[in-house]
């Protein structure tokens, strides 16, 4: 009887015992995401090239200057005939030009072109800042979802070792009938079969649980062969309120947040090309070097150094239409971004309606298994006493224990599901919180 009562304690807690490889929870696992994970590591790099490239200089609105140096040397037979008639000739005549010198060049007014070529700068700025975000909150969901699936499938690894330890405990009980005559060798067979099958059956689930274990590992970007436990419980929010939900969607979803920014980009975009209209004024200035020599002319050698300046200013006259197609085309753009934004409002309502519709299902299967579970092992720990005493056969008895572990099978399966559907709702608003 006291071997009996600590399997039915067994059974009843359906827990296991930590290994020695220590606990992972589920925020140490999304720490560890967050600083290794390559995707999340990929779409910082993007935001920090898209802060680099928000200059003032990238955008057009500085100076350039530029450093310039040509030197010509010729080695050449030369003749000449000059005005008064006299003949001039020389072999290997030398001719070196030398010019060196720095030149400024900087267009002070392109129709207002170059602010809106920063401001979009800034905007994909922000994008890269949203994509982040978005990159993280995928990650972060899966991790999630990833270990608490873990949670699931060990607890039900753990319910199929408790019942393997039962399953033993009839085996010895079928065996020690047989000895006394009270029992058939077909019973202990089927008991033995039964054993056998939940063998195999915890070599399928181990595998499983294995398995999914490495998903997680590759997730946080370490040695896929670490070993870790996990926590024994999964823990859901059931206050999610759909208004509160889709309120907070509308303002914080990723998904809308860019294509807002793309939105605004468009409307930059439809600034800018009507800059081409305005003329374009550029202001140039340099200071410059010159020398030269020559074996043969009235002038041997010269030099020269100043400063010139000046300004150009140019316009577009006519360019075949094509400054009218383009305006006509960012203005197209511009309205697809708008409706853009009505269809993505349109589909987080829709998918924020659904998904709140499973998640309220999913909390009320969650409730509902687990009052299955626990008359599940109320019957197990009944019908095991009464196999012992030899009031019911062992085929009932097996029914009992394949009701418990698939009583058990679907509590697990019905709080990840609970948990999925808070995560899918929480990753539409823009805010998972452990």
């Amino acid at each position: 009887m006291k071997k009996i009562a600590a399997l039915l304690i067994l059974v009843l807690s359906t827990g296991s015992i930590l290994n020695a490889q220590g606990l992972l929870t589920v925020k140490d696992a999304v720490q560890i995401a967050l600083e290794n994970n390559f995707e999340i590591k990929l779409s910082q790099n993007d935001l920090r090239i898209a802060q680099e490239n928000t200059t003032y200089g990238n955008a057009g609105m500085l100076p350039n200057v530029t450093g310039n140096f040509t030197q010509n040397n010729s080695v050449m037979n030369s003749s000449q005939v000059q005005a008064s008639g006299e003949k001039r000739s020389l072999s290997n005549a030398k001719n070196n030009n030398m010019n060196y010198g720095v030149s400024i060049g900087w267009t002070i007014f392109d129709g207002f072109a170059m602010f809106s070529r920063y401001e979009q700068l800034k905007e994909l700025e922000k994008q890269g800042e949203f994509e982040l975000k978005k990159t993280i909150l995928a990650k972060v969901s899966d991790v999630i979802s990833t270990y608490y699936t873990i949670v699931e499938q060990q607890n039900l690894l753990n319910a199929i070792d408790s019942n393997i330890l039962i399953s033993n405990e009839r085996l010895r009980t079928a065996e020690n009938r047989f000895m006394i005559g009270k029992a058939s060798r077909l019973e202990v067979l089927n008991v033995q079969v039964n054993l056998n099958e939940d063998e195999s059956n915890r070599l399928r689930q181990f595998n499983v649980v294995q398995n999914l274990k490495v998903t997680l590992n590759s997730l946080m970007a370490r040695d896929l062969s670490i070993e870790f436990d996990v926590e024994r419980e999964v823990d859901y929010d059931d206050s999610l309120i759909y208004d509160e939900l889709l309120q907070k969607a509308k303002q914080y979803n990723p998904d809308l947040q860019i294509i807002a920014i793309n939105k605004r980009m468009a409307e930059l975009e439809v600034k800018r090309v009507k800059g081409n209209r305005y003329p374009v004024i550029r202001l140039n200035t340099g200071y410059n070097f010159s020398e030269s020599e020559s074996s043969l002319g009235f002038v041997s050698s010269s030099n020269s150094r100043g400063l010139n300046y000046g300004v150009t200013a140019s316009i577009n006259i006519f360019d075949g239409f094509n400054q009218r197609r383009n305006e006509r085309i960012a203005k197209i753009q511009l309205e697809n971004s708008g409706l853009m934004i009505d269809q993505q409002n349109l589909l987080i309502q829709t998918a924020m309606s659904t998904a709140y519709q499973t998640y309220q299902t999913n909390l009320s299967l969650a409730r509902l298994e687990e009052n299955n579970a626990d008359i599940a092992r109320q019957n197990l720990s009944i019908t095991m006493e009464k196999y012992k005493i030899g009031t019911i056969s062992a085929v009932e008895f097996r029914d009992a224990q394949e009701n418990f572990i698939n009583a058990i099978s679907r509590f697990n399966s019905s709080r990840l599901q609970a948990k999925l559907s808070e995560l899918e709702l929480k990753e539409m608003i823009g805010n998972i919180n452990l």
